[in-house]
Parts: C-alpha cells; sequence; structure tokens
C-alpha cells in the first residue's frame, strides 16, 4: 500500500486511466447505437422496408438500451465493471456483424435491436455512473461530464465516416465496421479497466490517503433482485417520478427524435445524406463543450435549476426546427446545430447529480432506472416519427409536440425535493 500510495503521489492517479478506458467504451457503445439512424434510407432502397418497419428495430433497441442500464448497474455491483463491458462489446460485434447475412425485417429487429440493445445499454451513462461513484471524490461532476461527452464524441466520429461507408460501399461496410471497432476495444477493457481503487491499493481520486481498504466484496445476491428491489423502493417517492418524466422526455427529443430521424428528414427536404450526417456530428462537436461544461456547473449551482433551463431552451429550438429545413445547410440550420449540440446531453450530468445527493449508495442503480425511462421515451418517439412521416408525408407535427413536452419536462425538475428516503 505504500508503494501505491508512493506511486500515486509521484505520478498520474490510476483514476484518470479507468476513466480515459471507460471514455473509449462509451465512445463506442454511442456510436454504434446511433448508426441505425444512417441505414434507414439504405436499408428502405435495398429491401423496400417502410421507415415505419425500419424505426421498429431502432425503437428495440432503445428500449433495450435503457432498460438494460439498471440491470446492468447491479450486475457490475456483483460481477464487476471490466466482465460487463467486455461482455457487451462482444454483443455489439455480434449483432452488427449478423445485419450483414439479414433479409428480413424480424432479423434488423434481432440484430439491431436485441443484440446491439443490450450491449450498448450495459455500457450507457449507468457505466459512467458507476465509475466515478468509485473512482472520483473530487471532480466527480466534471468527470461525469466528460464521460457523457463521450457518447457526442462517438456520435461524431462514427456518423460520417458510417454515411460514407454506406453510400460509397453499401450498408453492410458499415455494419462491420462497427463490428472491427467493438472487437478492437475489447483487450483495452480488460487489461486496463479496474473495477475498485482497492483492487491497486490506492483510494478514490480526493479521498482520504489513510482510508485504503481491503477490497470490497461482491455483493451477494442476484442482480436482477437488488435492481428491481431499489425500484420498487424509489417508485414509493416522489422525486423518482419527476426525475423519470423528464428524462424521458430527454429521450424522445434526442436519441429517439433527433438522433433517428434528423438524417431522413433533412433527406426529404432535398438534403444528401453524407451532409445531413455531417450536420448530426457537428452536434457532437458541441455537445462535447456543453456536456463538459454542464458536469462542471453540477458541482457548483443546484441541478434542478439547470435542469429547468436545458429542457426550456431544447424546447424552443424543436418549435423552430421544421422551418430550418433545406436542401443546403443554411446558417439558420447552423445556428440550431450550435445551440442545440450544446443542450444535447447537458442533462446527465445534473441527473446523475441529483440521483446521488437524493438516493444516496443507491443513486448509480436509481440513475439506471432514470435512465431506462429515458431510453423509453426515446423508443416511443423513434417509432412515432416513423408512423408520423408514413402518415402524414412529414415530420412536423413530431417537432413541434416535442418542443411542447420539453417545456413541461422544465417544470418538472424544478419541482423536484432535494431529498428522500429509500425503504427497505
Amino acid at each position: 500500500m505504500t508503494t501505491a500510495l508512493q506511486t500515486r503521489k509521484r505520478g498520474l492517479h490510476r483514476a484518470w486511466i479507468v476513466a480515459g478506458v471507460a471514455f473509449v467504451a462509451i465512445l463506442g457503445a454511442a456510436g454504434f447505437r446511433a448508426t441505425p439512424g444512417v441505414l434507414i434510407t439504405p436499408l428502405q432502397q435495398e429491401f423496400g422496408w417502410s421507415r415505419g418497419t425500419i424505426s421498429l428495430a431502432v425503437s428495440v433497441n432503445l428500449m433495450l438500451y435503457g432498460l438494460t442500464a439498471p440491470f446492468a448497474a447491479a450486475l457490475m455491483n456483483r460481477f464487476g465493471m471490466r466482465r460487463v463491458v467486455s461482455c457487451a462489446l462482444l454483443l455489439v460485434a455480434a449483432g452488427s456483424g449478423l445485419t450483414i447475412l439479414m433479409n428480413a425485417p424480424w432479423q434488423l429487429v434481432l440484430c439491431w435491436g436485441v443484440l446491439v440493445g443490450l450491449g450498448t445499454g450495459s455500457m450507457a451513462l449507468v457505466f459512467a455512473a458507476t465509475l466515478t461513484d468509485r473512482w472520483f471524490v473530487r471532480h466527480r461532476g466534471l468527470v461525469t461530464g466528460v464521460l457523457t461527452a463521450g457518447g457526442a464524441t462517438g456520435q461524431l466520429i462514427f456518423l460520417p465516416v458510417l454515411a460514407n461507408l454506406a453510400v460509397a460501399q453499401g450498408w453492410r461496410s458499415a455494419a462491420a465496421t462497427v463490428t472491427a471497432a467493438a472487437l478492437a476495444v475489447v483487450p483495452l477493457v480488460w487489461f486496463l479497466l479496474r473495477d475498485r481503487p482497492e483492487e491497486v491499493g490506492t483510494t478514490a481520486l480526493g479521498a482520504d490517503p489513510d482510508a485504503i481498504a481491503v477490497p470490497v466484496p461482491a455483493r451477494a445476491g442476484g442482480a436482477a433482485a437488488h435492481a428491481l428491489a431499489v425500484l420498487w423502493s424509489a417508485a414509493r417517492t416522489k422525486p423518482f417520478w419527476l426525475l423519470v418524466g423528464g428524462f424521458a422526455i430527454c429521450g424522445m427529443s434526442t436519441n429517439g427524435l433527433v438522433g433517428t430521424h434528423f438524417i431522413p428528414a433533412a433527406h426529404d427536404h432535398g438534403m444528401a445524406e453524407p451532409t445531413a450526417a455531417g450536420l448530426l456530428a457537428l452536434v457532437g462537436i458541441f455537445d462535447v463543450a456543453g456536456t463538459i461544461a454542464s458536469g462542471w456547473l453540477s458541482d457548483k449551482v443546484d441541478s434542478r435549476i439547470l435542469l429547468g433551463a436545458y429542457y426550456g431552451l431544447r424546447g424552443l429550438s424543436l418549435m423552430v426546427l421544421p422551418s430550418l429545413f433545406g436542401a443546403t445547410a443554411e446558417p439558420s440550420m447552423l445556428v440550431f446545430i450550435v445551440f442545440y449540440g450544446l443542450d444535447w446531453v447537458a442533462t446527465v450530468p445534473p441527473t446523475v447529480a441529483l440521483c446521488r445527493q437524493i438516493y444516496g449508495a443507491e443513486g448509480a442503480v436509481v440513475f439506471g432506472w432514470v435512465f431506462a425511462s429515458h431510453q423509453v421515451g426515446a423508443a416511443v418517439a423513434a417509432v412515432g416519427a416513423g408512423l408520423t412521416r408514413d402518415h402524414f408525408g412529414a415530420y412536423d407535427l413530431a417537432w413541434y409536440g416535442a418542443g411542447f413536452l420539453c417545456l413541461i419536462a422544465a417544470l418538472m425538475s424544478v419541482a423536484i425535493a432535494k431529498k428522500a428516503s429509500l425503504k427497505a
């Protein structure tokens, strides 16, 4: 232990290395999950499937991406982050690789919906919440913001590359690229990620150096039972439902609507798919800055106020979006991209902070359930927007509806109480 402490004083704290590996995994998970948005038009052209049919697979992906989160948090308590994340990457590789052989819609639902949804859900933001709880005392909000920004960076890196691959070489090349990328991250996670500071004889960053303890044993009992028990207890508190409602609307207005349908909506107005994908990736650039800033602010400002501001501004911007689409990226659209990018997942750090403040040690698992609502909302929006387009021939109603709901989420956020208790 003395040697470990001396090493930690001389060099980089191990928490930063662990956070770096987590950033890469979260980056990949976001890029893998966002890929179906690039494939909607190519699949429609090759197989003749409607957007509603393809959106069903995206909807299943989004829903499992969220519903997996609380169980993944409990599994990380039971088996460790390293094992869970490694298995998740293998699931993503299998799901993406098998799509190359598909010829029926149910196969798309199984591969991109179920396998990729389960895999990416196990590496979702609950992974970031678990890691920061274990490895950081100082800079928790900031690190949560940086890890959350990994999702935006994944979108930034993957979307333009995959969109150009899909146009130039076909959508199967894009799917094969995702498979290769997922497999490449597995060794990095297995050899460099560690579950707790005690495993390497140190403390969390900012913790008392004299508090080094023996490794924490795995939680006894089933992970699923623990996750459900936390849900049962949290569901009896008012703040939980306000967090769930707001984050469900967050999912509707980001992953489900903009993340899934922005590219085909822009294509409806004559914009080339690579151009639209580039705009969506540009959202990721500004999302990095916005999310890191939000993490920093969540260490200093009341998280309820931050959420109220984020949701309110997002709602207003979505109501303006239908008038901005065109065959080219006009300055007004670029202004929207910058503004919306800064707000995209800025909601995550204050939501994680509220779960931690209100629910204490079980905050990560509670956030898993709150995040599940995010993806349920995203799944509803993904299918709903696809059906809206099929029925009305345009997405306008979907944009206006999401904007109105965001204004409701702003009111719900400022109404959250600062404290609640989880009953056994």
